[in-house]
């Protein structure tokens, strides 16, 4: 039986989990979720139901993105692809961990209010914009030398990062587009125009159902 991933298709937490397993050539029964109505399967889990989560082949629950990653990466049997992507070392382990802890606590922080300016009405939308620059600023000076975060090849950061920078860029597109973080925009074009981002990890699928034939991904 192969592993299930429950997921949404825009959500920046699901498309990192769904990069990597895609990357890593790592097949799975993809479970498209609608929010507003999640599956009964889903929620007879307990606890936690939001998505992504991966149920292994041995019943193990992966609850959070990040849990995926790197259940992803031990279970790959591609270990170039999954040590180029987690490099061995313990202190670039950290460093890559510590981006990802600066974009999940303080870009998407702002990301959200940005995002959903309306609701959060003490402040304007061109303020919480700014607020979140702070890590495109960050983001654009460290592209500026290498094509990625940690050099010249794709690392667990940078694919971490890139859906919530991509939302960020929707919220206006024009805006971003006149930017001046020129870096981050060829980095993020990078991932948009990829095959593996177009004809894989954002293919739309039906919401799933019970009792429907299985989404095998990457299909």
């Amino acid at each position: 039986m192969l592993p299930i991933l429950y997921s949404f298709r825009r959500c920046p937490y699901a498309i990192r989990a769904r990069y990597v397993i895609a990357y890593l050539d790592i097949q799975v029964h993809l479970r498209e979720v609608l929010l507003k109505s999640k599956p009964p399967e889903l929620l007879a889990l307990g606890g936690r139901s939001t998505v992504p989560q991966l149920i292994d082949s041995h019943g193990e629950r992966y609850p959070e993105s990040l849990d995926i990653i790197f259940w992803a990466l031990s279970f790959s049997k591609n270990h170039e692809r999954a040590s180029q992507l987690w490099p061995e070392t313990s202190k670039e382990q950290n460093k890559i961990r510590s981006w990802i802890v600066y974009n999940d606590h303080f870009f998407k922080y702002w990301l959200d209010r940005y995002k959903y300016a309306d609701r959060y009405p003490e402040s304007s939308q061109s303020f919480y914009r700014y607020k979140g620059e702070v890590f495109l600023h960050r983001l654009d000076k460290r592209l500026k030398v290498h094509s990625f975060l940690f050099g010249e090849c794709l690392s667990v950061a940078d694919i971490a990062i890139f859906p919530f920078v991509r939302q960020f860029s929707l919220v206006d597109w024009d805006w971003f587009e006149q930017s001046p973080y020129h870096n981050v925009k060829a980095w993020l074009a990078g991932f948009l125009n990829s095959d593996i981002f177009k004809s894989v990890v954002m293919v739309k699928h039906d919401v799933w159902k019970a009792g429907q034939e299985d989404i095998l991904y990457p299909a």
